[in-house]
């Protein structure tokens, strides 16, 4: 029972920040069919490719060398600028905007799982060490109770995208929000990982 405390303590102290990202996520997908649903699966699927990495690596089988981790800031960078122009090219014809986003149908699972797995690369430096020292037993009780907790994120970040008035700021906002936390992620995981040599 105490390695399952552990590891929930270390969920999340790891992932606090994802609850803020999975509401923008399903703001964005309001009102689109199977959006919520394209948002679990991305989060589970970008969390999954965390631990098998982590694992991976607590193994001894380095899948990322040590010195690839930051550049993995450049994906949210990435999808943070054509969120960004995305957003900006809408505004500029709101009746075209609002087309593109029914056809879009809010974020897709790809996009999710590629934003989770790139802010994942302190999560992976965390992991590695706790895997490696825990021992195949403790490791599965982790992965366990990890995977457990990702729906519990989902369903908190699903909670705050539909709060009536955060549900309204996001929908005022999370146009320009959402570019603004992804392009932050990634500098963020860039400057801290010294990519680039910065």
């Amino acid at each position: 029972m105490d390695v399952v405390g552990q590891a929930a303590g270390l969920f999340a102290v790891t992932n606090i920040d994802d609850i803020v990202i999975l509401a923008l996520f399903f703001a964005r997908g309001a009102g689109h069919r199977g959006a919520a649903a394209r948002v679990v699966a991305g989060q589970y699927l970008g969390f999954l490719g965390i631990l098998a990495v982590a694992a991976a690596a607590a193994f001894g089988a380095t899948l990322l060398p040590e010195p690839v981790l930051p550049y993995l800031g450049l994906l949210p960078l990435v999808l943070g600028l054509k969120a960004a122009w995305q957003a900006w090219k809408n505004h500029r014809d709101d009746a075209e905007g609002e087309q593109a986003g029914e056809r879009a149908g809010g974020p897709g699972a790809l996009q999710v799982a590629a934003v989770t797995f790139a802010n994942g690369g302190d999560n992976i430096g965390v992991y590695v060490p706790v895997f490696a020292t825990a021992g195949v037993g403790p490791m599965s009780v982790y992965i366990i109770v990890f995977l457990a907790l990702v729906a519990v994120w989902c369903a908190a970040g699903r909670f705050f995208a539909t709060r009536p008035v955060v549900a309204r700021a996001l929908s005022r906002w999370g146009h320009a929000l959402l570019p603004i936390v992804l392009i932050g992620i990634g500098v963020v995981i860039l400057i801290e990982g010294g990519a680039f040599g910065l």
